[in-house]
């Protein structure tokens, strides 16, 4: 009995030992448009996909959703190739693209059916979101919407209900651990305004009454090529490496309102962990004009969450790593502006203060070995029981 104190402390570290445990990330891209004029959707949903790829979610582990009638329209002058700036300096199609879902296969039935695990048995397993309890998903959405609503190819909507709804039965279903929600759209924010499922972790581009703007145009394909958000996303995520240290709170201090030209939203409240490292995001959307309604969810609990700081490698990088054909770790210059083209751009501002490790460093062994984290779990499980019950059965 003499060990009984020791019991709760035990119980406790050993709760928090496997309550961080997540064994495998997927991700979900979607781009609901069709038709040139949308080329910019479809290189935003493609610079993502590229992007997670790139931090190690493998092929297996990505549901890429696409029209994919842009690399090959009789309009594009440059055949099989999508690209996101007018410079052209990266290729986003290429060889190494595998959509899951094309032309007319993206509707709002198979995307909600995908998210629930409502599929025909016909469905191959290359189309099912093969997803558990451990699981931690990035879902991403880019297209043409409004206020709680994105279309789908000009033919059908999806409504804030909708995902709401099919996020609860995945919740209710042990389909996810956490859920980080991105979207891209007019009135963006509004498309998360409706999520009531715990751990869930959205930003959007805009709030309600706002449009959400393309960045540039590239005059000799004659469309826009990537949208603004979208854009600054990506640069961003080029300072990140599998390895990376920079929290979730990191991510959403560089939104710059200015550059963006819409007000990104951040909705926490749902979400258990804290953003960053004791860290109330004060300089959250640097740039004048930024406090606006809608912008922020969730925002006063932050300074009170207790538990290991959400990573941006927790939801964008792999947990089984995969190398990826062309991959360079600096390759600052994908996103670059037309005129930025010649100098080397400076990389994106972030605050420092948000996280321990400002740059890349190495994983700590319980955030590289998960199963190390479950094996101690388990065996201290094992000395509480030890403790408990073995002076009682030694002593009969």
């Amino acid at each position: 009995m003499r060990f009984l104190p020791l019991l709760f402390p035990l119980a406790l570290f050993s709760y928090t030992l496997a309550s961080q445990q997540h064994t495998n990330n997927w991700a979900v891209l979607v781009c609901s448009s069709r038709y040139w004029f949308n080329y910019r959707h479809m290189a935003n949903a493609l610079g993502m996909y590229r992007t997670v790829k790139r931090l190690g979610i493998p092929d297996s582990n990505i549901i890429l959703m696409l029209a994919d009638d842009a690399a090959c329209n009789d309009r594009n002058k440059f055949s099989g190739s999508v690209y996101a700036n007018p410079g052209r300096h990266l290729d986003l199609y290429g060889d190494n693209i595998e959509v899951d879902y094309r032309g007319y296969e993206v509707t709002v039935e198979n995307f909600l059916r995908l998210l629930t695990g409502r599929l025909e048995d016909s469905v191959p397993r290359s189309k099912r979101l093969l997803t558990d309890s451990n699981s931690n998903i990035f879902i991403y959405l880019t297209g043409h919407g409004g206020n709680e609503f994105l279309k789908f190819q000009d033919n059908e909507e999806v409504s804030a209900h909708d995902i709401a709804d099919a996020f609860h039965q995945m919740y209710q279903g042990g389909r996810y651990k956490e859920i980080f929600f991105m979207v891209d759209t007019c009135q963006a924010n509004s498309m998360y305004s409706k999520f009531y499922s715990p751990n869930i972790l959205a930003t959007g581009s805009s709030v309600v009454g706002e449009n959400s703007y393309s960045h540039e145009n590239d005059y000799d394909i004659g469309v826009a090529v990537i949208d603004s958000y979208t854009h600054y996303i990506l640069e961003y995520m080029e300072k990140v490496n599998k390895t990376s240290r920079l929290t979730m709170a990191d991510l959403f201090t560089s939104y710059d309102v200015p550059k963006i030209g819409s007000h990104p939203g951040v909705r926490s409240d749902l979400f258990s962990r804290p953003l960053g490292p004791q860290h109330p995001m004060a300089s959250y959307g640097r740039g004048h004009g930024w406090k606006v309604e809608g912008e922020w969810t969730g925002r006063e609990q932050e300074p009170y969450k207790r538990d290991r700081e959400a990573l941006i490698t927790d939801f964008f990088g792999g947990v089984v790593s995969v190398d990826v054909e062309g991959e360079c770790e600096s390759d600052d210059f994908s996103y670059r502006p037309a005129s930025e083209e010649i100098s080397k751009p400076s990389p994106p501002s972030f605050n420092p203060s948000l996280s321990s490790h400002p740059k890349s460093s190495s994983r700590s062994y319980f955030d590289s070995f998960p199963f190390l984290r479950a094996s101690l779990a388990f065996f201290l499980l094992g000395l509480l029981f030890a403790f408990a019950f073995g002076g009682r059965i030694s002593r009969r």
